[in-house]
């Protein structure tokens, strides 16, 4: 009869509770936590070692976030994400001489809780600003990547072919409509 009575209590008290502490430990597991095996999320600072998580986004072949040692620089995250995209079609490759890369870190002011924004702007082929070089990052910090370029004629055909066409096709539908 002891045995009965020990088997229903555990039955009907303990894991009820066990299953519930269960589903709420899920619930409140942290966001880093959650997506600790995510396609996006990428570690870089060895298991044990003092690190920042980073966000990168923009122009940057890996966009992601990023697991990196502690006092990481603008430049070697960017080089952990593979560099800035090469903007190839399958008729032009992009002249690398021409393209001007905007460099934008957002970070909260753990004084004033605002969020203060730092950028930096250079061409490719110049050399890299010093003050970007040393900038180290924290740890919560976004960082965005853009990759700008001159127009070539290309780009101006693309955005003025669609109107003309439009245009033309108009011209012609009236045309037809009133039976010319």
């Amino acid at each position: 009869m002891n045995k009965i009575l020990a088997t229903v209590v555990i039955f009907v008290l303990v894991l009820p509770g066990i299953a519930e502490s269960q589903i709420r430990a899920d619930r409140e597991t942290p966001t880093s936590q959650m997506f600790r095996l995510g396609e996006g999320v990428v570690r870089i600072a060895e298991p044990g070692e003092i690190a920042d998580t980073l966000s990168l986004w923009g122009d940057v072949s890996a966009p992601g976030r990023y697991i990196v040692p502690r006092g990481t620089t603008v430049h070697e995250l960017i080089s952990y994400a593979r560099g800035p995209i090469s903007l190839r079609t399958g008729e032009t490759t992009l002249d690398w001489s021409e393209v001007r890369l905007e460099v934008a870190i957002s970070r909260v002011n753990p004084e004033t809780g605002e969020e203060e924004v730092t950028n930096f702007r250079y061409r490719y082929n110049e050399p890299v600003p010093a003050d970007m070089r040393g900038f180290k990052l924290q740890g919560d910090d976004m960082v965005s990547l853009q990759v700008r370029r001159r127009p070539i004629f290309r780009d101006y055909v693309q955005v003025v072919a669609p109107a003309v066409s439009l245009l033309l096709n108009a011209i012609l539908l009236y045309d037809r409509a009133r039976g010319n």
